[in-house]
């Protein structure tokens, strides 16, 4: 009976250490690292200015959300920082929500996990 209840308690200690690893890798493998150069700061978001790799255009990307480790290290509501270049990296959630006629409403909401200035 001990060995049986020793059995269990090491499986499903198994079982949780590779249920963690595997959402810590689930959460390192979904972020996007990119260049870019602030622009501001408007009430939907923050704004930079990036080059697309394929064609080199610019174009600009608003982050909805910023981690609040970050927005301690840069105050990006300031105009201190516009025009400075950072490696930003984030990550995109898409949420699914319902209209009023019941359909599937979708849409993505980019966060800011860290930034390094340039």
């Amino acid at each position: 009976m001990i060995q049986k209840s020793i059995l269990i308690l090491i499986v499903l200690s198994l079982s949780l250490t590779s249920f963690a690893f595997s959402n810590a890798n689930e959460a390192n493998q979904d972020t996007t690292t990119i260049i870019g150069e602030y622009e501001g700061h408007e009430d939907y978001g923050y704004n930079f200015i990036t080059t697309r790799a394929d064609d080199d255009s610019e174009y600009t990307i608003t982050f909805q959300k910023v981690n609040d480790d970050v927005l301690a290290q840069f105050n990006l509501k300031s105009d201190e920082l516009i025009g400075t270049k950072f490696r930003i990296t984030y990550k995109v959630k898409l949420v699914v929500t319902k209209d009023e006629n019941g359909f599937d409403d979708e849409y993505e909401i980019y966060t800011i996990t860290a930034l390094e200035k340039l």
